[in-house]
């Protein structure tokens, strides 16, 4: 019987209605049931189980899952909590299928997010996102020097965050424009790395998520192709080695 058995926030991630890490805040707020009774964290699910979120059964896993890259526009929030954000990314695109964003892009910034119905990847995505390349364009407030792309590259360290940057790939594109290629995921990194050496971001595009490119007018949508996402799975294969290797390495240490 328990081979049968489902963790409560992976069935809602294959059932393609939101990352585990939503279905984990989901579960916390009481905002699901199994068989009308709100359950505990850690919860597995039976194949003949009732499973609702606010109500609306969610069903078993589904095929033909939808994978889209979205050009998004400056103050659109990526959030599917549509009752709290009016100028949510969920009700913005209005896809005819419930869809959630891959990561975040911040409210003040533009470009490339990944959205789908496949809470799986989602999942393996965010859990080895510290091997991933995403790349972006930055203007700033002031000319800038060699020095500061030099030091934006070798890493910035963020007090209130208590650690250093990676090292990354920084070029001068004109005398207020830079790109950038990191390969982690801090709350508002490059804006924060900027301010510490006393510029401001004025506008901020992420152009490329590994090998997926932004290619589509701002606030339009377009699938993935079948060669973009054979790739990603790829990627993604060869990330998740990577992420169980250093888990195994860490409890190693621990030892």
């Amino acid at each position: 019987m328990s081979d049968n058995l489902t963790r409560l926030n992976k069935y809602l991630s294959e059932a393609g209605y939101c990352s585990r890490r939503e279905a984990d805040r989901l579960i916390d707020a009481g905002r699901v049931t199994i068989n009308n009774v709100v359950p505990e964290m850690g919860t597995k699910v039976a194949s003949d189980d009732i499973v609702k979120v606010d109500g609306e059964i969610i069903g078993a896993r589904k095929e033909n899952f939808v994978y889209l890259a979205f050009n998004k526009p400056v103050g659109i929030v990526c959030t599917t909590d549509t009752r709290v954000e009016k100028d949510n990314i969920i009700d913005y695109i209005n896809y005819p299928k419930r869809i959630f964003p891959i990561g975040r892009l911040d409210k003040p910034s533009e470009g490339l997010i990944l959205l789908t119905d496949d809470g799986d990847i989602v999942n393996k995505i965010l859990r080895a996102s510290n091997n991933h390349e995403k790349e972006y364009i930055v203007t700033v407030d002031q000319p800038i020097s060699q020095t500061f792309v030099e030091r934006m590259a070798g890493g910035i360290y963020l007090e209130d965050l208590g650690k250093r940057t990676k090292k990354c790939d920084v070029k001068k594109i004109d005398k207020f424009t830079f790109s950038i290629i990191l390969t982690q995921g801090l709350n508002r990194q490059i804006r924060r790395m900027c301010e510490y050496l006393n510029y401001e971001v004025q506008t901020l595009k992420r152009v490329r998520i590994m090998n997926i490119k932004l290619d589509t007018p701002v606030g339009k949508y377009r699938e993935l192709t079948k060669a973009e996402f054979k790739t990603l799975s790829d990627l993604i294969s060869e990330s998740k080695k990577t992420y169980e290797v250093n888990q195994q390495n860490q409890r190693r240490n621990r030892r």
